[in-house]
């Protein structure tokens, strides 16, 4: 019988046009989603796309991901996965329905501005990815991996440290910046929740206030929170709940001076039961 589990894991250092953006754990984190998803969520390597750098396009990124909701909405899959370790940003909101707020935005490789802002050709908002996760079926349970930052105003002396780097991007031009400064965007919470979230699941790095660190950890590079997070999932026999995961990580994070609080976002089920 053909597996019905499905998992986009994107990890992107290398920014095609912004050689001073690059980061150095996200292609790691990528590969760690890969081999959790294989030895403890009975994923097969057929199972899992990886895009790394310049494979992680928008378009590439966002073609898998609705190849995986058409399989879904065929019936062909009833639990998918995506894990994105990137830089946030944000820009402004242009479909209207918060005014006076911003979008939350992921980076693709292939991330350019244009106009003063990041064109929209190359960049990915949270409404875009609302509107394609709304269209899965209640069966379709859906667990989103989100180690970028959200928004750049929370950032610590800490945070600039050698062995540390936030994956955060501001607007690329000043009025850009000041067209948003102080305003907090929706957040991905926003946009799983559109649905009951009984069938979708949402890990951030942070919170909404706060940056997500690319760190050197154990000799290597990760983003802090994917670290810690596949760390206590392989640690043991047994698979934890999701909230006994989440306190786990914190603690590590915490343990570890990295000022960032990961968030679960899901209904008590799946807070108290263990992955899929």
């Amino acid at each position: 019988m053909a597996s019905q589990r499905r998992a986009l894991c994107v990890g992107i250092n290398h920014f095609k046009n912004l050689p001073n953006a690059t980061l150095q754990g996200c292609v790691n984190d990528a590969h760690d989603m890969q081999s959790l998803l294989s030895a403890k969520l009975g994923f097969s390597a057929a199972d899992i796309t990886v895009l790394a750098d310049a494979q992680a396009t928008k378009a590439t990124i966002m073609s898998k991901l609705q190849g995986m909701v058409a399989d879904a909405k065929a019936g062909k899959l009833n639990y998918l996965v995506f894990s994105l370790s990137s830089h946030g940003t944000q820009v402004p909101d242009l479909s209207g329905d918060e005014p006076d707020r911003a979008d939350e935005a992921f980076c693709p490789h292939d991330l350019i501005a244009v106009g003063g802002n990041w064109d929209p050709a190359h960049i990915i908002t949270d409404d875009e990815l609302h509107d394609l996760f709304v269209q899965l079926p209640a069966n379709v349970l859906l667990e989103v991996y989100l180690d970028t930052c959200h928004s750049g105003t929370g950032l610590k002396a800490l945070d600039l440290a050698a062995d540390r780097r936030p994956r955060y991007l501001p607007p690329p031009t000043l009025a850009g910046f000041l067209a948003l400064d102080g305003r907090r965007p929706r957040g991905l919470r926003h946009t799983l929740s559109a649905k009951a979230l009984s069938h979708n699941i949402l890990w951030a790095a942070c919170r909404s206030d706060q940056t997500s660190a690319d760190a050197h950890i154990a000799g290597g590079w990760h983003g802090a929170f994917t670290y810690f997070f596949c760390k206590e999932m392989m640690s043991g026999g047994n698979l934890l709940a999701r909230k006994d995961v989440l306190t786990k990580v914190r603690a590590d994070l915490v343990a570890g001076h990295y000022n960032q609080t990961p968030q679960l976002e899901a209904d008590a089920t799946n807070r108290n039961t263990t992955l899929a």
